[in-house]
């Protein structure tokens, strides 16, 4: 059997040893926090399904879409390795055995446990829909110590802000409840971007990381092929997470008091980071922070788009298939994908 090209355990040790730690808090604090995560995700879910017209087509109530976890920094790298894993499953029979060696394998562990490490203190919650339970559902990540650090440098009402998190996070448990097709559809479009990168080509790719710091980007080395596929799939992830910005905020001051003023202080805080320069700038490439950053906009203004032209029902037929899901383009221009989708 072929070995994966990353030894996964090992990636999670070297994240949780170089992750920053968390901010400081009692144990009292520590356990409401942990304890308030744990019970706003349900509800949180339900506001979701109510507000957007999403349920889970296998039947189950809203308020059961996920299994939510709470997580310090190390835990939520932990989870990623394990994802990532199941994701890269494919690659263990295209790498060859010359690429599988002990070796090679705690190389790229180091690697990747660094850029895990960097990630670990930036993450709020995560959706992993591929790492299914028996049952099916996927796992709901929300990461205390991240959390409870962001509401102390923004001086939001910390109830609020914690469900707001959570709303968003349930947003995409529903996405991929609501439209089973997605998880496979982006683990198959996945699988195909990274089978491509042969021996040669990745040396390619880590050259890229120098252009990087010229500022480049990595996707100047990837082929024509895989830049169609790198466009497909971050079309997808726009819709994804400009739905659930916009549906985290719909909910509106009955389901979160404060929302507007954690919007406006989130925002505020997000541009502080973008128009950052020096390090933290190749930092923000380098992690594609930028790149996440323009999927959560672009896909907002998309989702208001069509929704202001179709209605939330003609909105939702993007849920219904593969075929439905808006290309790059479409995201750019709305009306296109309306006229393609409902002529």
């Amino acid at each position: 059997m072929e070995q994966p090209p990353v030894d996964w355990d090992a990636a999670a040790r070297v994240a949780g040893r170089l992750a920053p730690p968390g901010p400081r808090a009692d144990r009292a604090e520590l356990e409401d926090l942990v304890g308030q995560l744990r019970a706003v995700a349900g509800p949180a879910a339900e506001h979701i399904a109510s507000s957007t017209g999403l349920s889970p087509a296998d039947g189950r109530a809203p308020g059961d879409v996920s299994r939510v976890l709470v997580v310090d920094r190390p835990g939520w790298a932990r989870a990623n390795t394990q994802m990532f894993a199941v994701m890269a499953e494919p690659l263990a029979a295209v790498v060859g055995e010359h690429r599988s060696s002990a070796a090679s394998r705690l190389a790229a562990a180091t690697q990747v446990g660094g850029v895990l490490a960097l990630l670990a203190g930036k993450v709020l919650g995560q959706f992993d829909p591929f790492t299914a339970a028996d049952d099916g559902r996927g796992r709901l990540l929300l990461v205390a110590p991240n959390i409870l650090h962001l509401e102390r440098t923004l001086g939001v009402e910390p109830a609020d802000f914690r469900l707001w998190v959570a709303l968003h996070e349930q947003t995409h448990a529903l996405q991929f409840a609501h439209a089973p097709f997605l998880a496979t559809h982006l683990r198959e479009r996945s699988a195909s971007l990274l089978g491509d990168f042969t021996e040669e080509r990745r040396n390619e790719l880590v050259s890229s990381v120098a252009n990087v710091v010229r500022g480049g980007s990595v996707i100047d080395v990837l082929t024509d092929e895989q830049r169609a596929i790198f466009e497909e799939v971050g079309a997808v992830m726009a819709l994804l997470e400009g739905h659930a910005d916009v549906a985290m905020d719909e909910v509106g001051p009955s389901v979160v008091p404060s929302v507007k003023a954690i919007r406006r202080k989130f925002e505020a805080k997000r541009d502080q980071g973008a128009s950052a320069g020096g390090a933290p700038r190749v930092l923000r490439r380098l992690l594609g922070l930028d790149t996440k950053l323009a999927q959560y906009r672009d896909g907002a203004a998309f989702v208001r788009a069509t929704r202001k032209d179709v209605g939330q029902e003609g909105f939702n037929a993007v849920w219904a298939s593969v075929e439905n899901l808006p290309s790059a383009a479409e995201i750019a221009d709305p009306p296109a994908w309306v006229r393609r989708v409902h002529g």
